[in-house]
C-alpha cells in the first residue's frame, strides 16, 4: 500500500523463473502488463547487478589498506637507509681535519628543520590525546570547525621528515663530491620552498591554519590587542626554541652572504660567526616577547601575578648576555667575574622557571594533589590516578630546566651534538608540559562556567520565590 514493497514467499506459484532471473506475475493481469512488467523487473535486475559487480571489481582490483600501509613502510625504511648510507658514505670522504667542520655546518643548516619537524610530530601526539580526553582544545585555543585534526598534523610532519633528511643527503653528497655550488643550493631551495607554503595565499595547503598561525605569530610580535591563550600559549612554545632560531638567523645569514658550502666561514671574526651579536640578540627575542605580553596582560586585567611572571621572562636576558660576553672579554676576567654570574643566574632562571610551571601553569601548588588522590576533582582529566606520571613530570621539569639553562649559554654552541641534543630534550619537556596546560585551562573554563550556572540558578530560585511571596 502507498509504494510498500510486498513480500511473496519462494514457494508462490505465482513466482517463476525466465531464464536465471526471477519475475513476478500476476494470474489477472493481461499479457500486455505481464510483458512491461518483466521489462521493468528486466532492466532493474541488470542494473543491480551492474551497479553490484562495479564494487566488487574496483574492490577485487584495489589493494587493501593493511597491504598499502605496510608498502608505505618499507618504503619509507629503504628511503631511510639510502639516506644514512648516502650521508655516511660523503662525510667518509672528507679529510679528517675538514669532516667536523662538515657535519657542523650541514647541522647549522639542517638541524633547525628537524627539530621543528619533531615538534610538529608531538604537537600531533598532544591533540591526539586531547581528542582521547574529555579536553575540548578547539574551544581553548578559538578554533574553527576547519582547524588541523591530529591525522593532518602528522600528515605534515610525515613530509617534513621526508623532505628535510633528503635535502640534508644531498647537501652531503654534492658537497663531498666537489659540487659546491648545487650543494649550497640545497638549503637555500629548501627554506626558500617553506617560506613560501606558509605565505600561499591562495586556498591550498590548510589555508586558515597558516592564516591563523601567521596571524597569532604577528599578535605576538606586535602585542597592540588582548592577549588571548593562544598568543601566550604559542609564545611559550617559541621561548623552548629560541635556539631553533639562533641558528635560523646563522643560515640565513650565511645564505645572503652567499658563504654556504664555504667551511672557511667557521672563523670567528666574519659576518655570521660565533661572536656575532646577532645570535645572543635572536635568542632573546621570545622571552622579550612574552615580557611584552606579560605587561600588556597587566595593564589590561591589573592582575599583580603577571608582573610576576614577567620577572621570571626577565631572568632568562641576563643568562644569554653574561654567556655571550666570553666573546668580548679577557678570558681571565671571564673566569673571574663574569662566569659566576653567568651560574648564580642560570640557577635563578631554572628555579623560577620550575616553581612558575609547577604552582601556576600547572596549578600543582599542593603537593598533597599529587601524593593523595581523595577528591576526583583535583586528579588530571588525562591521566587519571596514575600517580607516577606527576612524579616523572614534576622531576624531569626540573632536569630539563637546567639543561636548557645550559643550552642558551651561547658560548657552549660549538657543541653542536650536544646542543641539539640538549634542544629536542627542551622540545619534549614543553610536549609534556603542554598536556598539564592546557587541561588546568580546561579545567579553569569549566569552573567559570558551573559558576555562572550556579548564579543564574539562583537568581532564578529568588525570582520564583519572590514572585510566590507576591502571590501570597
Amino acid at each position: 500500500m502507498f509504494g510498500a514493497v510486498a513480500n511473496v514467499p519462494t514457494n508462490s506459484p505465482h513466482l517463476r523463473k525466465s531464464g536465471s532471473r526471477p519475475v513476478f506475475s500476476d494470474p489477472g493481469s493481461g499479457e500486455l502488463g505481464s510483458g512491461a512488467e518483466e521489462g521493468f523487473l528486466h532492466s532493474v535486475e541488470v542494473d543491480e547487478m551492474k551497479g553490484a559487480s562495479a564494487p566488487l571489481s574496483t574492490a577485487a582490483i584495489m589493494p587493501s589498506p593493511i597491504f598499502l600501509w605496510r608498502f608505505k613502510v618499507l618504503l619509507f625504511f629503504i628511503w631511510g637507509f639510502s639516506c644514512c648510507k648516502i650521508g655516511w658514505d660523503s662525510v667518509m670522504r672528507m679529510s679528517v681535519d675538514l669532516r667536523d667542520l662538515f657535519l657542523y655546518e650541514a647541522f647549522l643548516y639542517y638541524n633547525p628543520l628537524l627539530l621543528v619537524t619533531m615538534m610538529v610530530w608531538l604537537w600531533g601526539v598532544n591533540l591526539w590525546i586531547f581528542a582521547q580526553s574529555s579536553v575540548n582544545y578547539a574551544k581553548i585555543f578559538d578554533l574553527d570547525q576547519s582547524h588541523l585534526t591530529q591525522r593532518e598534523i602528522w600528515k605534515c610532519a610525515t613530509w617534513m621528515t621526508i623532505i628535510v633528511p633528503t635535502s640534508m643527503t644531498a647537501y652531503l653528497y654534492l658537497y663531498s663530491h666537489g659540487e659546491v655550488s648545487l650543494a649550497a643550493s640545497q638549503p637555500v631551495l629548501l627554506y626558500t620552498a617553506i617560506a613560501l607554503v606558509l605565505i600561499f595565499p591562495f586556498d591550498i595547503f590548510y589555508l586558515s591554519s597558516r592564516y591563523f598561525l601567521l596571524k597569532t605569530l604577528w599578535r605576538i610580535v606586535l602585542p597592540l590587542q588582548a592577549i588571548t591563550f593562544s598568543d601566550f600559549f604559542l609564545a611559550d612554545i617559541l621561548t623552548s626554541m629560541a635556539k631553533v632560531f639562533s641558528d635560523l638567523e646563522r643560515s640565513v645569514c650565511r645564505m645572503l652572504h652567499r658563504q654556504v658550502a664555504t667551511i672557511a666561514w667557521f672563523e670567528a671574526d666574519s659576518v655570521c660567526g660565533s661572536h656575532s651579536v646577532a645570535i645572543p640578540l635572536v635568542l632573546v627575542l621570545p622571552y622579550l616577547f612574552r615580557f611584552f605580553q606579560c605587561l600588556r596582560q597587566y595593564k589590561d586585567t591589573g592582575e599583580k601575578t603577571t608582573l610576576l611572571n614577567a620577572l621570571k621572562y626577565s631572568t632568562a636576558v641576563p643568562v644569554i648576555f653574561l654567556s655571550a660576553l666570553k666573546y668580548h672579554v679577557f678570558p681571565d676576567r671571564w673566569t673571574s667575574i663574569y662566569r659566576p654570574l653567568w651560574l648564580l643566574s642560570s640557577v635563578l632562571n631554572s628555579l623560577y622557571s620550575f616553581y612558575w610551571d609547577v604552582t601556576r601553569d600547572w596549578d600543582l601548588s599542593a603537593f598533597t594533589r599529587i601524593f593523595k588522590f581523595s577528591k576526583a576533582s583535583l586528579l588530571s582529566n588525562l591521566l587519571y590516578g596514575r600517580r607516577w606520571v606527576y612524579f616523572w613530570v614534576i622531576g624531569s621539569n626540573l632536569v630539563l630546566r637546567c639543561t636548557w639553562t645550559y643550552k642558551l649559554s651561547a658560548h657552549l654552541r660549538h657543541n653542536y651534538l650536544t646542543v641539539f641534543t640538549i634542544t629536542a630534550l627542551e622540545i619534549f619537556r614543553r610536549f609534556q608540559w603542554v598536556f598539564f596546560r592546557v587541561e588546568n585551562e580546561w579545567n579553569k573554563m569549566n569552573s567559570k562556567s558551573n559558576i555562572q550556572l550556579s548564579m543564574s540558578d539562583t537568581s532564578e530560585e529568588d525570582k520564583l520565590l519572590g514572585s510566590n511571596e507576591r502571590n501570597v
